[in-house]
């Protein structure tokens, strides 16, 4: 399995990047090496997230609100 990710890097030289599944979710690593291992992790930690949520019984309610 291959995923796809956006980075770039900032002027201080560290890059940052993303993978395109969650783009709000940022990282960064001293060079690409360290970028994609921290991808990685992140990844890792939303797989395991995603499984719990996955797991976890939704159920709805209903709030008055005073207008």
């Amino acid at each position: 399995m291959e995923l796809d990710y956006t980075y770039w890097e900032e002027k201080d030289g560290w890059l940052i990047g993303y993978l395109n599944l969650w783009p709000s979710h940022w990282t960064q690593g001293k060079g690409i090496a360290e970028l994609e291992e921290m991808l990685l992790d992140l990844y890792e930690f939303y797989k395991e997230e995603q499984a719990r949520e996955e797991a976890t019984e939704k159920k709805q309610g209903r709030l008055k609100v005073a207008v």
